[in-house]
């Protein structure tokens, strides 16, 4: 980026009224912000919209006489070179006022305007702060959560909230017990008195769900359970599935980065738990300072001058908002030279050990036999590590097994021991199918997913990591199976299935192999219809067409606003 560019960025998707200065000559940030504080419930829409109104312009004011006073321009020259508004997603009458805003002080400053993703903005304030070069970015707010990695010129989603945000859900939990907006530091305080009870834990893939374990936790207040064990549970679930979806991002890819975005960042266990499962396998984590986690005005300015330095500017008449605005419909201009993951390597028969996001497997493709031990997470609470890592070393001999009676291939299961989670099993496939991604791969994976669907269970978990393609038998070499060996395609790692007659959990399956998809391939697109062919061929239409719904709901914006 070049060194002297000064950006004004103008932040006001919910709650914070927000204006900063970026100069990239100093890496300076000025920020100042006027966060809308409702008396009671949640943030209502109309209310902040109010205080937008009120409080944009004396932020952005204050934003300008910085740069007067700090840059000594000449009177008749803008004191920055652009100006950078946040265009969604958040509450669209808070955003149409900050978008009128920037566009007036882009006409009366004759300087171009820059349309700025809030979500992409949380994500590359890490990245910038962090100084990584390609790493896995998880973003934690108040109206959403999810995990992105930038390939092929986007920020692909390899996983999110498949219901409320995580910040939001706390909140649901503070209004019940009664207590004022925002909720999260209130949890954050009661947890330090409590001890751990169980509450629900969802993970499907690299989705996860919080409607669940909040409905859970009113009813245990309501049960009269002590409020502070309830803050102290909804902390160590709630983080613990963003930690391991983090890990299983992590494992998907391959890469040894990960970053933290979003309001929610700043609770201090969150970022403890994720510095402590990167520690644990060898990767670094960064979490910026927290004037950058919450919403702000600094990180829109940053994002700013970057997407100014690489000429992605606004005209005037194409700067509408957008209240769903997702970080994956946004074109990353200014990272066109830089790096980008690469899907990790997988077992290729020359490893004698592999590292998964749960387990580590030992292989012996001399022995046909692979050796899977669930490792304990340090950062979960040892009660929930203990039940997680004995209930999926169960599901995942049982569930393996019955896929192989419905025609799936799977290993052969020889021993189990769930006290030590650990498992036996048979060596199958040459390679993980993230590294060998074809179209007939694919559409077989469909058919496999659809086998299990019509038995009533899910895998849970089915990722371009979890199929091995290829035969492991030296003897098929230059043979006439040689060529089907190739081809073949087993499903492995079982340990997040279950049984189920919804169509809404088989829509979900097909949803987290998809998205995998997304995340390891360069051209997604033929692949991902080679999923839903394949599917069609074997399974029902109706899940296909719930597939749909899933893909189609909204998770940017709610009732509640964001952070």
């Amino acid at each position: 980026m070049s060194s002297d560019i000064r950006i004004l960025g103008i932040e006001g998707t919910a709650w914070a009224a927000s204006a900063a200065v970026y100069d990239s000559a100093t890496d300076d940030v000025f920020i100042e912000s006027d966060a809308y504080q409702p008396d009671s419930g949640g943030i209502h829409p109309r209310e902040a919209a109010e205080h937008m109104h009120d409080a944009i312009p004396r932020v952005v004011e204050t934003a300008l006489e910085h740069a007067r006073e700090t840059y000594d321009e000449p009177a008749d020259e803008a004191p920055v070179d652009a100006v950078a508004f946040s265009r969604g997603p958040g509450l669209g009458p808070c955003l149409r006022i900050v978008g009128t805003a920037a566009r007036a002080l882009s006409q009366a400053l004759e300087v171009p305007l820059v349309g700025v993703n809030h979500m992409v903005a949380h994500l590359e304030i890490g990245r910038h702060t962090a100084d990584f070069d390609s790493p896995v970015c998880l973003n934690a707010s108040g109206a959403n959560a999810h995990l992105l990695a930038y390939r092929n010129g986007r920020y692909r989603v390899l996983g999110e909230t498949m219901d409320t945000g995580v910040g939001n859900a706390i909140d649901k939990f503070t209004r019940h017990v009664g207590w004022s907006h925002p909720g999260g530091p209130k949890v954050e305080a009661a947890a330090e008195d409590g001890e751990y009870v169980d509450l629900p834990y969802v993970v499907k893939g690299m989705d996860f769900s919080f409607s669940g374990i909040m409905s859970a936790a009113k009813q245990r207040y309501d049960d009269d359970v002590p409020v502070e064990d309830i803050c102290f549970s909804l902390q160590e679930n709630i983080f613990g599935m963003l930690t391991e979806v983090a890990e299983r991002a992590l494992s998907l890819t391959g890469s040894d980065e990960l970053v933290l975005g979003g309001g929610v960042g700043q609770n201090e266990r969150l970022r403890e738990m994720l510095a402590e499962m990167c520690a644990q396998r060898g990767a670094e984590f960064h979490a910026p300072e927290p004037r950058f986690l919450r919403d702000n005005a600094g990180m829109i300015a940053v994002l700013g001058a970057k997407m100014y330095d690489a000429g992605d500017t606004l005209a005037i008449e194409e700067s509408r908002v957008d209240p769903n605005y997702r970080p994956d419909q946004v074109p990353v201009t200014w990272r066109s030279d830089e790096p980008e993951l690469a899907a990790g390597r997988g077992a290729d028969g020359g490893e004698t050990q592999v590292r998964g996001a749960e387990a580590l497997v030992d292989l012996e493709p001399a022995r046909g036999r692979v050796t899977k031990r669930r490792e304990s997470k340090t950062y979960r609470h040892p009660q929930l590590d203990d039940r997680l890592r004995r209930e999926r070393t169960t599901l995942e001999a049982r569930l393996t097994s019955l896929a192989r009676r419905e025609g799936v291939p799977t290993p052969v299961l020889s021993d189990v021991d769930p006290r030590e989670a650990r498992l036996e099993l048979e060596y199958v496939g040459k390679w993980d199918l993230r590294d060998e991604l074809t179209a007939e791969r694919v559409r077989d994976v469909g058919r496999h997913l659809a086998r299990l669907h019509r038995a009533g269970f899910v895998h849970g978990d089915p990722t371009t990591r979890n199929v091995r393609v290829g035969s492991a038998d030296p003897d098929a070499s230059g043979t006439e199976r040689a060529a089907e060996a190739r081809e073949r395609t087993v499903l492995i790692d079982f340990g997040l299935g279950y049984h189920t007659d919804h169509v809404e959990d088989y829509a979900m399956d097909i949803h987290v192999f998809d998205q995998s998809l997304v995340g390891t391939a360069d051209d997604p697109d033929p692949l991902r219809e080679a999923l839903r062919e394949g599917y069609r061929e074997v399974g029902e239409e109706r899940v296909l067409e719930r597939l749909r719904d899933v893909e189609g709901r909204g998770r940017y914006v709610s009732d509640d606003g964001q952070e």
